[in-house]
């Protein structure tokens, strides 16, 4: 039906594991919106940073991770020992103002039947009222949902609750409409607090009202539950293809259910947050939207090359862009970096794909006739097999790197004429020469091609994926792609 309308861009929220194209439903329906000229904006899913959960792994498609932004809905719990800890909220109600209450773990609460590890997840039947009448329970993040530990905490006589969260989520913490007063802190944080909680009988907090705070530092960041590669079903085409904002955002919201979606929650309101790679897909869709009508002669090829070699890879400290535990992140959880709408409205140079390029790379997926005719509504003959490294996308991913290789890439001028030239940042161990390194546009349109010489530097080659970059410049743009690469064991 959205072929059928005449839509401009398809934002499809959804995706499971990655799966080969000819049984994936939604590589078959967005190949046909291609097609048509429309562009189709995935999520890359939510399935945490396991490699090889990325979803929606069609090199036609642009698949999205999630990432923070700069605002936060800041909380904090301020604690008897005067220490003070950023956690953050959307609760809609607050201790009174100043007062401090005895603060307690779930596991100092436990009913006689219950583990010291259910009590911590607070989950219903594990606390005893006796014991967490008119406290602040500490509450662990997992378990059970995090608004229903406030359910639970409040039931047994709790006046609050503070999350924390697990190593795994890190610094990563999620505002929520609390039904209670609450907050959710960092797993450091979280392991101050527990300090000072076990180390007096008389532990006393106080959790002030949430409020908006701007330009918080750093950001983005890249989020713990968003999928990574490397891309099961062809590891040669790097996935996710961008990351864009997808945590605590703030939107429209349906009047039908209350913002926690609990029989409970009889509150209904106009706006509320949410969380994923659902959240980050609609952004990158709204940005294609904008360089549509800005550039409505440009193929989804080239409006996805304008966002990924525009992106950036570093956070509004200067330094790269880290996932939630503080350590760096790599393309396999960015792939070319965050999105920055700006400079894809003018990004110089695209990597261009047409629909006979997209089938002769399903006919090197070694398909046959029924599961090609998926794709296509008539008759294609495949050509010779071709390299999946030779797709023209504007990422260059060698999964089994022997000794060296050469990929060809092309680029079109989409803006004023100049001279390009190549910077490289090679990866670890491996020699990157691109020839010619330099390219001279004369015209809109005009197209030049050129050569990536990748080869292992000596004999103790990386066991890993190590990355790169290359940057065409004219001194205005910066047409960025990332170089991803993995040395086979035996590399003479």
């Amino acid at each position: 039906m959205a072929i059928h309308d005449g839509v401009d861009v398809l934002s499809v929220s959804m995706g499971g594991l990655p799966v080969p194209y000819a049984q994936d439903s939604i590589a078959i329906g967005s190949f046909h919106a291609i097609k048509h000229g429309i562009v189709v904006v995935t999520s890359g899913g939510n399935s945490g940073a396991y490699p090889g959960t990325i979803a929606n792994t069609a090199p036609w498609l642009i698949t999205v991770g999630a990432s923070t932004i700069d605002r936060e809905f800041s909380s904090y719990i301020v604690l008897g020992n005067n220490k003070r800890y950023r956690g953050v909220s959307l609760s809609s109600k607050a201790l009174p103002k100043g007062k401090s209450f005895p603060i307690i773990t779930g596991a100092s609460a436990k009913v006689a039947n219950a583990t010291a590890q259910e009590a911590n997840f607070c989950i219903e039947g594990t606390l005893d009222p006796k014991k967490a009448k008119g406290t602040i329970l500490v509450c662990h993040i997992g378990g059970s949902p995090a608004f229903n530990k406030c359910t639970q905490a409040t039931s047994v006589g709790a006046v609050g609750i503070v999350i924390l969260n697990s190593a795994f989520f890190g610094n990563e913490m999620y505002a929520e409409p609390y039904l209670c007063p609450a907050t959710h802190i960092s797993y450091s944080d979280g392991l101050q607090v527990s300090s000072y909680v076990n180390s007096t009988r008389k532990a006393t907090a106080y959790i002030t009202r949430p409020t908006t705070e701007l330009e918080t530092k750093p950001a983005p960041v890249m989020a713990a539950f968003s999928s990574i590669g490397p891309n099961r079903v062809t590891p040669e085409i790097l996935k996710p293809d961008i990351t864009a904002p997808g945590v605590s955002i703030l939107a429209a919201y349906t009047g039908v259910q209350g913002p926690t979606e609990t029989d409970l929650d009889n509150r209904r309101v106009k706006f509320n947050t949410m969380t994923g790679t659902s959240m980050s897909c609609p952004h990158v869709a709204g940005v294609v939207g904008l360089l549509k009508t800005l550039h409505p002669t440009w193929s989804p090829a080239a409006i996805k090359s304008a966002i990924m070699t525009s992106a950036r890879t570093r956070d509004n400290t200067i330094n790269p862009m880290t996932n939630s535990t503080h350590l760096k992140a790599s393309p396999f959880a960015y792939g070319s970096g965050h999105i920055w709408p700006n400079r894809a409205m003018d990004p110089g140079l695209v990597y261009d794909l047409t629909i006979d390029d997209y089938m002769n790379f399903l006919c090197a997926q070694g398909y046959n006739k029924t599961q090609i005719s998926f794709f296509t509504q008539g008759h294609f003959k495949c050509p010779e097999p071709i390299s999946f490294s030779n797709l023209n996308l504007p990422s260059i991913t060698v999964p089994k790197l022997k000794g060296s290789i050469v990929v060809t890439r092309t680029l079109k001028n989409v803006g004023s004429p100049g001279t390009y030239k190549a910077h490289i940042r090679s990866p670890v161990a491996i020699t990157v020469v691109v020839e010619p390194n330099t390219l001279e546009f004369k015209k809109i349109g005009e197209e030049k091609s050129f050569k990536i010489t990748l080869k292992v530097k000596g004999h103790k080659a990386p066991k890993d994926y190590v990355f790169g970059h290359l940057i065409w410049s004219d001194k205005k743009h910066y047409v960025r792609s990332p170089i991803v690469v993995k040395v086979t064991k035996n590399v003479r």
